[in-house]
This record gives C-alpha cells, structure tokens and sequence, in this order.
C-alpha cells in the first residue's frame, strides 16, 4: 500500500527547492554560486539559511525508504535498471540537451565567457551544467551501495534489528548524522556531501522504512516539531545572515542537531496530518521529479535577465522569478514528457509498449 504522506513531503519538499532557488541565486549572504553581488532581501537570505540543513537530507530520508519498498517488489537487477534509467540517464545524457544552459550562464554571470575558446563553450557548459542534479547523481550512486549491503545482508538482519529503534533511539540518531557531516565533504562543491546524505538514506532504508518506526516517530511529532521551531531560532541567530554553505556552519553540532529535529518533526507531522490526496496532490506527487529537474534553466536565465537587462526593485526580481518558475516549470516538464527520444534523455521516461 502506498504511503500517501510520503509522496506529499517529497513534492512538498521539491517545491521548496524551487523557492529556496530563488533565494539562493538573488542571496546577499556570501553562499557561492548565485549572481555576483547581487542585490538581496536580508529576510530572504536568512529564510534559505533556516531551510538549507534539512531540505536535502529529508529527501534523502524519504528516498531511501522508498528504495526500501521499491525493493520489496522487485530483483536488484530490476531495481538498478530502474534507476538507470530514472536517475543516471537524466543526470548524464540530460546535460546535454537542455541543462549546458546551467552551464552557460553560470560561465556568463561570473564573467568566464571571455576566457573560453567559442569552439568550447558548449562542451564546458555541458561539464558545468549539473545543478541540482546532484542530488539524482548521488542517489544511483548511493542505490548501488544499497544493492551491495543487501546483497551482503541475504537475511536482512540489519533491516530486522532497527525495527526496534523506540523514540529515543531516533532522537539518538543525530549522533550518527552529526558525525556523518564531519566526513566526504568534497571542497568547493559544497553540495556534494557524500557522509551524512549516504547516511541520512541509510536511515530512511534500515530505520524508518518500518511501520512500527514512523508510528514512533508521530507519537513524538509535537514535542519534535517544538523543539525544531526553537532550533531553527537558535541557528537563524547564529547563521542566518552568513554563508551558510561554509564547512564551520554545515559541521556544527548546532545544525546537525537542528536538521534533524526537523526531519523528525516533518516526518511525524506528514504521517498524523497529511495522509490524504486531491487530484493536485496526485499530480504533484506524479510529477515532482520531473519538476525538479527542469526547473533551474528556467530560472536561473529568468534571472540573469531580470538582473542584467532591466531595473526593477528588488522585490519585483523575487516575484517575477518565482512566478516564471511556477509557471513555466510545469509547462516545460508537459511539453518535454509528450516527445519521443527526448523525454527519456531529459526526464528518464521510457515510451510504454
């Protein structure tokens, strides 16, 4: 039976990717990779700090319990096939049909196209063109790995023993999650965070796959999403107006015990209060993935153009970007499903038989 409230965090969380993007690329705060000195709204800068910690890593919580289920009515071979062409397709083969045009203006915005041989500026904006497909990247790469413990694990004793994990225990777990962010933390790329989002979907396959475990989790959802309220005061205090993206911010106990509150906070909270579906929530759920990963060349040259090309006030630059994105993202991603050979190379959809 599918889990309803799962598939509401995701798009819900997916959707909050999509405002934190626009915050981020206008960000005032240092965080690298947005539009040089750009002019920012300091309210916005500190509500992409509080969101940053967590976003991911409940993704990754929600994947891997979904890599759990996904198992269950499937080989390993199908499984990895599945994820083949789901996510490693898209995050590949992709780049070079719509998102070199990430590539491309983030070279432009940071003033590298005068530097580049003309021959060379697609290939590069290819290489550069990732974006927020890092996180489809990583999460083949972290489904493969999972495969290999499970192949490893024949009796799934590991699965089996952390149905036992009692409240106290997941609370605990912020342990193993702070000391995850500690490790595999790659330099200037920032996103890749091999450690705790490694970890974080361990979790969400061995731990919080159970039923008895998320029923543990919404017992404890108010003291949780209380306590998450107050650490999100605490860090905003601490971190919200710097850059933070920054090594001394990410690996702080401060944040780690922060995100994790949250992750249990909305996890329990989803389970008690947002179990049900609309036909708007079918189609988010049907299509957040897709959402996702069209959504950046959208904005980011909706952005360039608002900022470099005319003089609006600030505010106008935040609305009208969110706007384009909400609109135009969509319009993208049912455009590009109804077109043959296309549709799989950017969205990993594969033509019925």
């Amino acid at each position: 039976m599918r889990k309803i409230y799962l598939d509401n965090i995701r798009w819900s969380t997916v959707l909050l990717v999509l405002i934190y993007h626009v915050f981020y690329i206008f960000n005032g705060a240092g965080v690298p990779g947005g539009i040089p000195n750009a002019k920012s709204i300091p309210l916005f800068d500190t509500a992409a700090a509080v969101i940053y910690p967590w976003f991911m890593v409940l993704l990754f919580v929600v994947s891997g319990m979904s890599a759990r289920y996904s198992l269950e009515r499937r080989t390993a071979r199908q499984f990895l096939k599945e994820r083949t062409v789901k996510l490693l397709i898209p995050s590949t083969l992709g780049l070079f049909i719509i998102h070199w045009i990430t590539g491309y203006f983030n070279i432009k915005m940071g003033g590298g196209l005068a530097y580049i041989p003309r021959f060379l500026v697609y290939p590069i904006s290819v290489i550069s063109g990732t974006g927020p497909l890092w996180f489809i990247q990583m999460l083949f790469l972290f489904s493969c790995i999972l495969v290999l413990l499970k192949k490893a694990d024949k009796t799934d004793a590991v699965w089996k023993l952390c149905q036992k994990a009692n409240s106290a225990v997941l609370i605990f777990l912020f342990v193993l999650i702070y000391g995850a962010a500690q490790i595999l933390n790659t330099p200037v790329l920032t996103m890749y965070r091999f450690g705790i989002y490694l970890v974080s979907f361990l979790i969400g396959y061995y731990v919080f796959s159970h039923n008895t475990v998320q029923t543990n989790i919404e017992k404890i959802r108010i003291p949780m999403l209380c306590a998450a309220i107050a650490g999100a005061a605490v860090y905003a205090f601490r971190y919200g107006t710097g850059d933070y993206t920054s090594p001394s911010c990410l690996q702080n106990i401060v944040t780690n015990l922060y995100l994790w509150l949250a992750v249990l906070a909305i996890i329990g909270c989803g389970k008690h209060y947002w179990n049900r579906e609309t036909a708007f929530t079918r189609y988010m759920a049907k299509s957040s993935f897709g959402l996702y990963i069209l959504h950046y060349p959208i904005l980011i040259v909706t952005c360039y153009l608002l900022y470099f090309h005319f003089d609006l006030p600030v505010i106008c630059n935040y609305m009208i970007a969110l706007a384009a994105e909400l609109i135009l993202t969509p319009a993208l991603y049912e455009a590009i499903k109804r077109i043959p050979i296309i549709r799989y190379l950017v969205l990993g959809i594969k033509q019925k038989k």
